[in-house]
């Protein structure tokens, strides 16, 4: 077999007759434009004829690229796991395509004596994800929702395990399985990024932004190794992790906590003996070859100067997906708000959570503000209700608080429902600006603040003022 690296985790993989295309993003920006392609990607839909199938791990855009997707063949079908939650599979149908959806860790031939297998990152397992999302309330027998999964495709003699963006902490005891299941691999796919708004886009002293990145990047370059350690593969490849944000968010970058390639590439090299586990790197539209231990092409680093250059003339310059909107008016998003946090409080109430964090979303944006309107709006986490803020002091009375800050035609997007925007994406996208007191993460906030949007079946929620 062999892979050939296309963009961050999109990689094709052949044996002889049978192609497998993985996790595509080759065009254009995605999460509403603020992550764009460097080194540029130039798509040729003729390097993509004969593909017989299309694997998609997740439904992140970076891995289920729309405007990819559109461009591809829809008589190819696509392998996805069996999820619970069926937004991957309406998503790529509405796209034309066939899904196919496959059992959890059932091995099946794909074409001649090529097979895959598809496990959630948490192995089907709701104590897991419980622990840590406080979901587990949620969770049904062989549920699971943990939207990533791994996948191993092997032709009876060479293995080759793609981690996609599974995190080591979810995903431990699903790799210790997968070791079992195969004991000799040959090639791992590896994530060397942990994708996230923190610290760039949160509120912080700059040389707090600076050291909260080095140990961004760190632990997971950590993560990284053990989890080539933790699968012994004969070779590793890094990769999921290249994408540069764009226009307004370009001066972003330098605080993400998320390496170059070439920069997590020589840490694994330097803390994974070559002997044991031997690493490779590849450019786009480079391929390695596993029988016979070769590349097609020696890696060529890219220029930080010429990438600054592209960032500067290309990146700059774009505007995102709702930019394109009218800014709402502010007494629209009222009347939705109440509404958004009755679904909020189903599912806090649901997972058995209570905190005195204060969520304070902020209306002050977009320079359409009028004088009788609220400044903000704060939500709370323990049944308290929703009350409006008229005055910047009244944030100040509260001890713990997570405040949110977004453009107004996106908060709208995000308000009438997943259809339009998804808080998850919209987080990883970094379009919100952050402001935590204290500096402390709540997994069980985010959680339950994906579900912050309008359900047509909810009742009305009246706001009360803040005194």
């Amino acid at each position: 077999m062999k892979v050939t690296s296309l963009n961050s985790a999109s990689v094709l993989i052949e044996d002889e007759n049978v192609k497998i295309l993985c996790d595509p993003w080759l065009i254009g920006e995605e999460y509403f434009g603020s992550w764009g392609i460097y080194p540029p990607y130039e798509f040729k839909s003729d390097m993509f004829e004969g593909v017989d199938f299309i694997y998609i791990s997740h439904i992140h855009p970076d891995h289920c690229s729309k405007k990819t997707l559109q461009n591809l063949d829809k008589k190819i079908p696509v392998l996805i796991h069996r999820f619970v939650e069926k937004s991957l599979k309406f998503k790529i149908e509405e796209l034309g395509f066939k899904v196919i959806e496959l059992e959890h860790n059932l091995r099946i031939r794909l074409k001649n004596n090529v097979f895959i297998n598809i496990l959630a990152a948490d192995n089907c397992d709701p104590n897991i994800c419980g622990k840590l999302m406080g979901c587990g309330l949620l969770e049904t027998k062989f549920g699971t929702t943990q939207i990533d999964t791994m996948s191993i495709i092997d032709n009876e003699k060479e293995v080759i395990v793609n981690t996609n963006d599974c995190p080591l902490q979810i995903a431990k005891n699903t790799a210790k399985l997968v070791k079992t299941l195969y004991p000799k691999i040959d090639l791992l796919l590896v994530g060397y990024v942990k994708a996230s708004s923190y610290p760039q886009t949160f509120e912080l002293e700059i040389e707090d932004k600076v050291i909260e990145s080095e140990k961004k990047q760190e632990q997971k370059l950590e993560t990284t190794k053990d989890f080539i350690n933790l699968f012994e593969p004969k070779f590793y490849i890094p990769f999921a992790g290249r994408y540069t944000l764009t226009g307004k968010f370009s001066e972003l970058n330098k605080y993400r906590g998320e390496p170059e390639l070439e920069y997590a590439f020589e840490w694994l090299r330097k803390n994974i003996p070559e002997e044991k586990h031997k690493g490779i790197i590849l450019n786009h539209n480079e391929f390695f070859d596993i029988s016979k231990n070769q590349i097609s092409k020696k890696y060529e680093p890219i220029n930080i100067k010429e990438k600054e250059n592209f960032v500067k003339h290309n990146f700059l310059k774009k505007s995102f997906d709702y930019e394109q909107e009218q800014i709402p008016d502010i007494s629209e998003l009222l009347e939705l708000i109440p509404k958004a946090y009755e679904n909020f409080e189903l599912v806090r109430k649901k997972i058995g959570w209570i905190s005195n964090t204060v969520i304070i979303l902020r209306l002050d944006v977009n320079n359409s503000r009028k004088d009788n309107d609220p400044i903000a709006v704060a939500i709370s986490c323990n049944g308290d209700g929703i009350q409006t803020i008229k005055d910047e002091k009244d944030i100040l009375k509260f001890e713990k608080y997570l405040q949110m800050s977004l453009d107004l035609r996106l908060l709208k997007w995000l308000l009438l429902g997943p259809k339009k925007a998804h808080w998850s994406l919209v987080d990883i996208g970094c379009h919100i600006k952050y402001k935590r007191v204290p500096n402390t993460y709540e997994r069980a906030l985010y959680y339950c603040w994906n579900r912050f949007f309008v359900s047509k079946n909810e009742k009305k929620a009246e706001i009360a003022s803040f005194n």
